[in-house]
């Protein structure tokens, strides 16, 4: 039994979740609290990282099953790693040492239909990014009158000092906000007007995004070079994620595509002819032949119908139906024809009864009170175990 699930709520999966799920879960939720899309999530996303840093290794995530948070502590296996530093490793940023050689990664979510997967697609991407200052070729003034900053005194960073308590200080180190860190800077007359001594300027940028037949939920495509200009760095890669949407009728498995039918009782035992919309657009005839019973949640497969394969899109997975068998409703049939239709089906079984068995009413379920039972058994099984129970609709 796990013995807290703060990190999987923050998450938003279950305690029972496979490594994918959690996988997937991150993926969106650090995309969506990124700072660099919502500077006020920073927090969040600090959590969302430790979560998924904790959750993502096995012995981690069994201490954590344990012994919860304390556990992981004691045990000096978290916070050893930096959220960003998570994010460029799961985003193939490379972590802190290629940050200090490049410009940051940019990654951005791409969202793409099922469609788009089984056909391929291009897509046109339109992106800001800074790229360097062209009036001042990335020197972000006149030459010559860069000035050690006064205000820093050429360090870059501030150091304040305050009284926390009798005869206690404390120092506080925060970046330099006149020189943005630099320890130097420009007067205000010989500051570049183009980008205001920024070095860098914000230019629109049109990216090409080829989508091949068959590529999946989460993959990434890198553009290298195309992300954000700073002097003296390599520029950054802009990542690509797809993000699939949610299709109406199938579901995909890897190469395959999964979906359901519903089929009446009598297509079920008779036999019947159905149809099919394909991703793109044709139509198959799917059939059964009278005597070839079909069961509820039976499955079935047509193959070479399913996902065109990544890099082999002339090789296509397996279309999985399973088929949901419709029962006719109450009194459909007269009771004295009931007869005539039990002679067709196969003979039923008896049931010996003896002195001593107790008859008693079979009755239709009350779904709503059955749910509010079950939630509240949930609730309060920790404290005095089970209560209540399936209540029944009486006729």
């Amino acid at each position: 039994m796990v013995h807290e699930t703060g990190f999987y709520d923050v998450l938003g999966v279950s305690p029972k979740a496979s490594a994918d799920e959690i996988k997937k879960s991150y993926r969106k939720l650090a995309l969506k609290y990124h700072p660099d899309k919502n500077p006020s999530e920073g927090e969040r996303f600090k959590h969302i990282s430790q979560a998924y840093e904790v959750l993502s290794d096995p012995k981690k995530r069994d201490l954590y099953d344990r012994g919860g948070e304390q556990a992981i502590k004691e045990g000096g296996m978290g916070g050893g790693t930096s959220p960003m530093d998570i994010f460029d490793m799961f985003f193939g940023g490379g972590g802190r040492m290629q940050r200090e050689r490049k410009g940051k990664n940019v990654v951005h979510q791409l969202s793409v239909t099922l469609e788009e997967l089984y056909l391929g697609s291009t897509r046109k991407l339109g992106l800001q990014k800074n790229v360097i200052c062209e009036k001042c070729d990335g020197y972000g003034g006149k030459k010559g009158t860069l000035e050690k900053c006064s205000n820093c005194k050429g360090r870059g960073v501030q150091i304040k000092v305050q009284q926390i308590g009798p005869g206690m200080i404390q120092q506080i180190q925060s970046m330099c906000s006149d020189c943005q860190g630099q320890g130097e800077k420009f007067n205000s007359k010989d500051r570049c007007k183009n980008c205001n001594g920024q070095k860098v300027e914000r230019k629109k940028k049109i990216l090409e995004v080829h989508i091949d037949k068959g590529m999946k939920d989460g993959q990434r495509m890198t553009f290298q070079g195309e992300g954000d200009q700073e002097p003296g760095l390599e520029p950054g890669d802009v990542i690509i994620v797809l993000d699939q949407k949610e299709h109406s009728v199938f579901q995909r498995q890897e190469e395959d595509l999964t979906m359901k039918m519903t089929i009446k009782l009598v297509e079920a035992l008779c036999g019947f002819k159905n149809t099919i919309q394909t991703l793109d657009n044709r139509t198959l005839v799917i059939s059964s032949e009278p005597g070839d019973v079909i069961k509820h949640n039976d499955i079935k497969c047509v193959p070479n119908e399913g996902m065109p394969i990544y890099k082999d899109p002339f090789e296509r997975g397996k279309l999985i139906i399973q088929f949901q068998v419709e029962f006719p409703e109450k009194d459909w049939l007269p009771k004295h024809l009931m007869f005539q239709l039990e002679r067709l089906l196969p003979p039923r079984e008896d049931v010996m009864l003896t002195d001593d068995v107790e008859e008693v009413d079979l009755c239709e379920v009350d779904e709503r009170t059955q749910q509010r039972n079950y939630s509240k058994e949930a609730f309060e099984e920790d404290e005095e175990g089970p209560r209540g129970g399936v209540q029944c609709q009486t006729q």
